[in-house]
């Protein structure tokens, strides 16, 4: 009876092995928001990572959060690292490539509590006056994230994130301090 038990409990484990390794590869995870404001203006601001704490979701998670800027002062090479509590992590942030007014792609790399190594996006176009800010994060689905999404839903968890951050943004820019 126990061997037959055995057996039944590594099939099942084969079963959930093989739906896991069938899941997607990567992910990509966007949220998106019309801000009364003119692209060119948004684009400076989003390019000047010194400006990312104003909007950012997860500077108010951690409010002692220890934070440094490096490389250039905005656009390509500018660079943010963060070593924060349970919440926020330990991580780092770099501009990799920006086309003025419309999009900046920025390398971002998570150390603490989990390593990971994405690309987030920020597209910015015009629409009827207004900008359409789209934010996105995209990268590899490894073997261990893609068993942690059979039990929550990373996009649900970190578009909130996103939402509130393009919430606060939009907040920002509407009242012309960006």
């Amino acid at each position: 009876m126990v061997k037959l038990m055995l057996i039944v409990v590594a099939l099942l484990l084969a079963a959930l092995m093989f739906y896991v390794a069938t899941r997607p590869a990567s992910f990509r995870i966007r949220r998106s928001t019309r801000i009364a404001a003119p692209r060119e203006k948004l684009f400076a601001y989003v390019s000047d990572l010194h400006n990312f704490d104003a909007w950012s979701p997860w500077a108010q998670l951690d409010p002692a959060m220890r934070k440094m800027h490096f490389g250039a002062a905005s656009g390509v090479g500018a660079g943010y690292e963060w070593q924060g509590n349970k919440n926020v992590g330990h991580g780092r942030m770099e501009i990799v490539e920006v086309a003025a007014p419309e999009r900046v792609l920025i390398k971002l790399d998570f150390l603490k509590p989990f390593e990971a190594h994405n690309m987030a996006e920020y597209l910015l176009a015009e629409s009827g006056g207004e900008t359409e800010f789209t934010w996105s994060m995209s990268g590899p689905n490894t073997f261990m994230s893609k068993v942690m999404g059979l039990f929550f839903s990373m996009d649900r968890m970190v578009g909130a994130q996103f939402e509130r951050g393009l919430a606060a943004l939009k907040a920002v820019a509407e009242r012309g301090e960006s």
